[in-house]
């Protein structure tokens, strides 16, 4: 089941290092906005964005697997449709090297095979919530 206590979800929020996959260069957007909102707050946002070379200062990778650091939190701003290939590519990454430990998908995205997929392997699922609302309300 994907998580939705509060305690469950402020637990996410002990993070260092949260991947957007879909991070958009452009202010105004939420795929922009959150996670600007979230390197504002210390975490490190690593962007995941095929079609840019840098957005919030951060070096974009082409995809999750290209990602040199250790990741704690996948957030997820495709539409749902696509989430079954994010799942794929967080379930590898968590199987080869451990890390990748939670998929968030954001407001308005949802995929309950994907979720139950990646929570077989052992990770935290949280959908259709927003990462910045959540964490606004849980840690102010």
């Amino acid at each position: 089941m994907p998580i939705t206590d509060d305690d469950a979800l402020d637990r996410v929020f002990d993070a260092d290092t949260i991947a957007v996959v879909g991070c958009s260069t452009t202010p105004g957007k939420a795929a922009h906005d959150v996670p600007a909102y979230l390197q504002r707050r210390g975490y490190r946002v690593i962007p995941v964005n095929p079609y840019a070379d840098e957005v919030l200062g951060e070096t974009a990778y082409d995809a999750l697997a290209d990602v040199e650091v250790e990741i704690d939190v996948v957030d997820v701003f495709r539409p749902s449709e696509e989430v079954p290939d994010v799942v794929t590519a967080v379930r590898d990454r968590h199987a080869t090297r451990g890390d990748a430990g939670t998929l968030w998908l954001q407001l308005g995205i949802s995929h309950d095979e994907a979720a139950a997929e990646a929570e077989s392997d052992g990770i935290d699922v949280v959908q259709d919530r927003c990462m910045k609302v959540e964490h606004e309300r849980l840690r102010g």
